[in-house]
């Protein structure tokens, strides 16, 4: 299933997976990932038990992929799959969704992505304002994800930095 900002409960903290691209997706792109996924999704199981999941693509570059494991945990072999599922969109599209060492952030309007040392740099030269938004990929539950997925620098992971 595809979740939606309307259907999601909010009260439920489900874990999140987010697979960040280094640019946004065209149009067919991101129809085809919605399709791979939502078929993918509809058979993943962890030791034969249904995963109840959802996922979603975040401002058209971050793929969110949330299961409700107070209904059935994921196990090693089933977040390996959904790897492999990730992988493989991955290395058809090009989008970098395994390169941890960038940061995305959002600057006058836009989201920018760069490889984490042009980005430790810039801000260290002020080439980057200091009134940008940080991504914060390593969010583990949807309530987190929903309130510190974007945080203004100062906030964010990268305030040392600066």
């Amino acid at each position: 299933m595809k979740i939606d900002e309307s259907s999601i409960v909010e009260t439920s903290d489900y874990r999140v997976i987010i697979y960040p691209a280094s640019r946004p997706f065209e149009t067919k792109e991101a129809k085809a990932i919605t399709e791979k996924l939502f078929d993918f999704l509809a058979s993943w199981a962890a030791h034969g038990k249904p995963l109840s999941s959802s996922f979603k693509i975040e401002k058209n570059q971050f793929i969110v992929v949330c299961v409700d494991e107070e209904k059935e945990m994921a196990s090693g072999c089933s977040i390996d799959a959904l790897g492999k599922i990730m992988r493989e969109i991955d290395e058809e599209y090009q989008l970098g969704l395994f390169d941890r060492m960038k940061a995305s952030f959002v600057q006058d309007g836009q989201i920018k992505t760069l490889k984490l040392q042009d980005f430790k740099s810039q801000l260290r030269s002020g080439e980057l304002p200091k009134d940008i938004q940080v991504f914060d990929f390593s969010k583990n539950t949807y309530l987190d994800f929903l309130s510190h997925f974007l945080l203004p620098l100062e906030k964010s992971w990268a305030a040392g930095i600066a």
